[in-house]
């Protein structure tokens, strides 16, 4: 059995989330963040997340959200856990006690200083999300940047982590043995165009994750 598992998200049709949790992802992420060519609406989230067995973790991701939008989408979508990009640590914390599911917070990197700063998290979080860190302007996650896995050796982790930011069925497996991670994260390397899952490369990156 893999010591590696993976989330699959930005997930938004029956057919992929199928082909995710046939393949064996441990987690999928509904995107909550209007701007995302990912993003759902709280009715179709529903409906996805009736789709999902107990043994698959729901993972709602936001960006720098209002109080209003989390309640909307944990009231419609029955969420495991919240995914945060761009929120402080005090941010972190307050909706972590609002809504009492396990937090992750993603952290932007690109620099060593820039994993540094997970250590402000430990007290706001359960589990850190490394990502790249995407150009000013752009979305910040599902560009398919990675970051120079390098930075992380030697690293002392303040939280269980989680890897993010370019990865594939190509070079998941690198990048697994590379740092260490035991769980991995991937949008838009399972898509065919921003936003367009596809089962088949949904089916082959977990299948890769799988031979971790």
């Amino acid at each position: 059995m893999s010591r590696v598992t993976a989330k699959i998200c930005g997930l938004s049709t029956p057919e992929t989330l199928d082909a995710a949790i046939a393949g064996g992802a441990s987690h999928v992420g509904f995107m909550f963040y209007p701007r995302s060519p990912r993003a759902v609406s709280f009715d179709a989230v529903r409906g996805l997340a009736a789709r999902v067995p107990g043994r698959v973790g729901k993972v709602g991701v936001f960006v720098d959200p209002d109080d209003a939008l989390v309640d909307q989408a944990i009231a419609s979508g029955t969420l495991d856990a919240i995914q945060l990009h761009k929120v402080t640590p005090d941010r972190a914390a307050a909706l972590r006690q609002r809504t009492r599911l396990e937090v992750w917070v993603a952290v932007a990197v690109k620099t060593r200083a820039d994993l540094d700063t997970a250590a402000n998290y430990r007290q706001a979080a359960d589990k850190i999300l490394y990502d790249a860190k995407t150009p000013v302007g752009a979305l910040p996650g599902g560009m398919g940047v990675r970051f120079d896995w390098g930075l992380v050796d030697g690293f002392r982790h303040p939280l269980p982590w989680a890897l993010s930011g370019g990865l594939s069925a190509d070079n998941v497996g690198e990048a697994a043995r590379r740092t260490g991670a035991t769980l991995v994260d991937v949008s838009s390397g399972v898509e065919t165009a921003p936003g367009v899952k596809d089962v088949d490369k949904i089916a082959a990156f977990l299948q890769a994750v799988a031979q971790c």
